[in-house]
Order: C-alpha cells, then sequence, then structure tokens
C-alpha cells in the first residue's frame, strides 16, 4: 500500500509539472527549432508544411511545457467538432517528442492531454503516431501511455506501407524487378532529377483519373510551392527515353533516417521500357545511401483499409516488407456530456 502512495504522489508531483500551451504563429521558431531536433519529427511537422492548408483544417496544435519552461514535446493537431484529430491533414503527426523525455513523463503528457481536452469540451482523440522508421531514437511512448490514460483506445484503421531497409543486408528483388532493370538499360533509359513538375504532374494526374477517377492529394500548385519551400527535402527524379519523360517519383526526404516516395507514375511506354524499376535501382543503390529506409508509401485504399495487391505485389518485388501505419479512436468516460 506505501508503494502504491508513493506511486500516487510521484504522478501526481508530474501532472504539475507538465502544462500544456496553444500553438499560435509566434512560436514558429521555437516549434520548427524542437521538430528538427526531436527523435521523431520530419519536415512534413514543420509550421509551413503544415500550414500550406492551414484554409481546410481548424488548428489545434500543442506544446507542451516541464515546470522549468522547457518544451519536451508537440502535437500537431486540429479540431474538429468535438474530436482532437492529429493531424487530418497529415500522413501522421503523433506527439513529436524531446530524446530526454522518459515513459513517466510522456504518460503525464497524456493526462495533463486529457484534463485540457475536458477544459476545452473536447470528447475524442484521433491519433496517428509517426511510424518508427521515422525514429532517429526508440520514439513509442505515446502508444503506451495512450493506453494507460485513456479507457477506450481502439485501432481505427491501419494502413500498410512498403520500406526497404538501406543500412543492413536487403532481401533480393524478384526476378520480374531486376529484369526491367536490364530491359531499361536495352531502351535506352536514363534518369536524372529535374524540377519539371508541370510534366510529371500531367503525367500523374492522366493516370490517376484513369485508373480510380480521382486526382493527387496535392496540386500542382501546391506541391511546386513546397518543393520551392522544402527545395532539400522535396525532389523529382525521373526517367527518360529520348529525351521524353516516360516515369516519374517524387521523393519526401523526411529526415535522416528515411525516404519516402510520396507519388510514384509511369506513362504507358515508361511501364513497357522498365522506366520504373530503372527509377528505384537509382534511387536506392546511388541517390539515398546514407539514409536507413526506403518506404514505397501505402499500399491500401479506402476508409477499410483495402490492400492494392497488384501495387504492393510491385513494391514488394524490390524487397521491401510491411511497416503499418496506425490510426487510433481515444475517449474516455470522464470526457463525455453524456456518458457512453
Amino acid at each position: 500500500m506505501l508503494a502504491g502512495l508513493l506511486l500516487f504522489l510521484l504522478l501526481h508531483v508530474l501532472w504539475e509539472m507538465i502544462h500544456i500551451q496553444r500553438y499560435n504563429s509566434t512560436d514558429k521558431a521555437l516549434w520548427d527549432s524542437f521538430v528538427k531536433k526531436s527523435k521523431n519529427g520530419t519536415f512534413l511537422l514543420l509550421r509551413d508544411y503544415m500550414d500550406y492548408h492551414s484554409d481546410r483544417f481548424h488548428d489545434a496544435s500543442l506544446l507542451f511545457f516541464d515546470e522549468k519552461e522547457r518544451l519536451t514535446a508537440v502535437l500537431p493537431a486540429n479540431i474538429r467538432g468535438k474530436r482532437l484529430a492529429s493531424h487530418d491533414g497529415l500522413t501522421y503527426g503523433g506527439l513529436v517528442m524531446d530524446s530526454h523525455v522518459t515513459t513517466s513523463v510522456v504518460t503525464e503528457m497524456f493526462h495533463a492531454l486529457k484534463r485540457w481536452m475536458k477544459d476545452e469540451g473536447i470528447e475524442t482523440l484521433r491519433y496517428k503516431p509517426t511510424p518508427y522508421i521515422y525514429h532517429s531514437y526508440p520514439a513509442e511512448e505515446d502508444l503506451y501511455a495512450l493506453l494507460q490514460c485513456f479507457d477506450r483506445v481502439s485501432i481505427e484503421s491501419r494502413d500498410v506501407s512498403t520500406a526497404i531497409p538501406l543500412c543492413q543486408p536487403r532481401l533480393p528483388w524478384r526476378e520480374l524487378r531486376r529484369r526491367g532493370v536490364r530491359k531499361a538499360a536495352r531502351n535506352g533509359i536514363c534518369v536524372r532529377e529535374t524540377k519539371d513538375f508541370t510534366a510529371f504532374w500531367k503525367m500523374l494526374d492522366d493516370n490517376l483519373h484513369a485508373k480510380y477517377a480521382t486526382h493527387p492529394v496535392h496540386t500542382l500548385e501546391e506541391i511546386t510551392r513546397l518543393a520551392e519551400s522544402f527545395p532539400e527535402n522535396i525532389r523529382l527524379f525521373m526517367a527518360y527515353k529520348d529525351d521524353r519523360g516516360v516515369a516519374g517519383i517524387v521523393m519526401y526526404e523526411a529526415n535522416a533516417m528515411t525516404a519516402h516516395s510520396q507519388y510514384i507514375s509511369s506513362t504507358p511506354e515508361g511501364r513497357s521500357a522498365g522506366a520504373l524499376d530503372a527509377l528505384v535501382h537509382h534511387l536506392v543503390t546511388e541517390v539515398y545511401t546514407s539514409q536507413a529506409f526506403f518506404d514505397f508509401g501505402k499500399s491500401t485504399e479506402g476508409d477499410d483499409s483495402r490492400l492494392n495487391a497488384n501495387l504492393i505485389f510491385q513494391k514488394e518485388g524490390f524487397g521491401g516488407r510491411a511497416v503499418c501505419y496506425d490510426t487510433y479512436s481515444v475517449s474516455d468516460t470522464s470526457l463525455m456530456s453524456k456518458p457512453l
């Protein structure tokens, strides 16, 4: 009983140490500096990237300070009705943490978050943690803390991505993919970096419209503006046949750990010539040799995370294997205006 009392007193002290501040534009430099030094931040969580679509989301990002007024974590977030989401406009956006915070401290951050939510009249949390391949140091304290602090936590959706570990022995490519690289060489395919987003966007949009009756998440204007704002992080590589662009990949160099293929597309001519195989081979063997992972991105579609079997077959052919992108639905009876 004494041990339990001491633990309660310790947790109570920690609760009092953590306080939360709502983000505003005057915090931009502080926020960005923290994300760049954090153990699980990426450039997508910098304010210039987050705020490019600020007109679509009611920002409710939070800063967590300790008892000495040191910033120890940030939470990219938006509010929709009585729900806090981290973050509806991003692939991921969970708690971004300082390397020195411990599991106990992060647990108390979530207790503080629950109190903040209650004070603000927010009843639920939609939480998308940053996948481990983007962590420069182990950073899954938040996954433990969620279940300790809220009484209703479930996986709302689980998307599957495909990643290649670049800093350790890799699985061999399937013969189909190796044959594609040889075919590209015979067809005179050359690969180079370019700024010609206009040409690639037409190729991408035509393919998405024909296959899925949809369009890229970003408009040409948006991706061009983002690439200009983040020239070291957003890069376009294209494969050319007789100086005609026949395939391309937009790469997001998320951080020092992982490079992510944000958009991949090819023309029919490029597909028959093995252009995408040549592109991927060039990227993983020549461009991204210092990163730990090459992430192909999700192969699931829709709210029910249906698997696109053809898409994941192609990615796994390069030796990639599964990494899950989870979304958690979080609530607590103490937050409900009418208990469940």
